[in-house]
């Protein structure tokens, strides 16, 4: 009996052994750094208004926390800007750089715009049934003119809303987007109308702490019946300022960036950035599912 015992716990032994995995060879440090492989990295590069750029827009929160390592992001939006008025200025020929500054295996380019190619606005506003769909279309030919990829990003839905329901002024430009977008086989990322649900949803008082501000009394006391008024109302006017040092005269001749922040139903604070930065990342690796492993939801 005892050599049967003797026999199955050698048996035993030996099985456990077997399943054991091997150790992996200890490599040297020359066999290690042999064995480095290249990456494969790509770039997004961000082009529009306020709504997408730094301070008021969902571009740094998409940039900052929705892309892995291995995807780098430019935001190149700008406030007040339209398929116009970007393109007359030069930001589009420094985007156009971006595109073809090379290192990267694919850059994809998010264009949005519409808010400033509304009537109204001298200088920026672009004729919705012309210019506004023929600006996008060029936009789209010289990205890929570029050896890049473009997609098309419809305009951020405004905050304000009226008998419970939130503005739809955007609407039109955003249709047209898609119709470019459809037309010319463009991938789509509908932001308007995620964000129009999303604000819907959550209603005028909810959807206030999206902005770069509170807001007054006043104007959140207004958001609580369904129908906003001015986001100014309520807000003290600055007192006047009193006497500058010669240290502030100096700092106001060569002045650092100043964030301009206010509360106002079209742009974003960093709660807004973050909320509406998910919706973007989410319709992204729909729209363009070889970024899916690239973004971080």
């Amino acid at each position: 009996m005892m050599k049967w015992l003797i026999l199955l716990a050698a048996l035993y032994a030996g099985g456990a052994a077997a399943q054991t995995p091997a150790a992996p060879p200890v490599l040297t440090d020359a066999e290690a750094r042999a064995q480095v492989k290249k990456i494969t990295a790509k770039k997004i590069v961000l082009v529009g208004d306020s709504t997408t750029a730094v301070v008021g827009g969902w571009g740094p929160s998409f940039c900052g926390y929705h892309l892995t390592s291995f995807t780098a992001c430019v935001n190149l939006a700008r406030g007040g800007r339209s398929t116009f008025n970007y393109r007359a200025e030069g930001s589009w020929d420094i985007a156009l750089a971006e595109m073809k500054s090379g290192g990267f295996a694919k850059t994809y380019v998010l264009i949005q715009f519409g808010h400033n190619d509304q009537p109204g606005k001298p200088g920026r506003s672009t004729d919705l049934k012309t210019e506004f769909p023929q600006n996008l279309a060029a936009y789209v030919t010289e990205v890929r003119a570029a050896g890049a990829i473009p997609v098309l990003v419809t305009p951020l839905t405004r905050r304000g809303f009226k008998d419970g329901k939130v503005e739809n002024d955007l609407g039109p430009w955003a249709e047209a987007t898609r119709a470019v977008a459809k037309e010319m086989n463009v991938p789509l990322v509908d932001l308007y109308a995620r964000s129009q649900e999303a604000v819907q949803a959550m209603g005028a008082a909810e959807a206030m702490k999206f902005a770069q501000k509170p807001p007054s009394p006043q104007v959140l006391e207004a958001g609580k019946t369904g129908t906003t008024i001015a986001g100014s109302t309520g807000v003290a006017p600055a007192p006047n300022a009193p006497p500058m040092t010669e240290a502030q005269i100096r700092d106001s001749l060569e002045p650092m960036g100043q964030a301009k922040l206010s509360f106002d139903y079209t742009h974003l604070g960093r709660d807004g950035a973050d909320f509406f930065a998910k919706i973007v990342t989410r319709e992204l690796a729909a729209a363009v599912p070889d970024l899916r492993r690239d973004l971080i939801p």
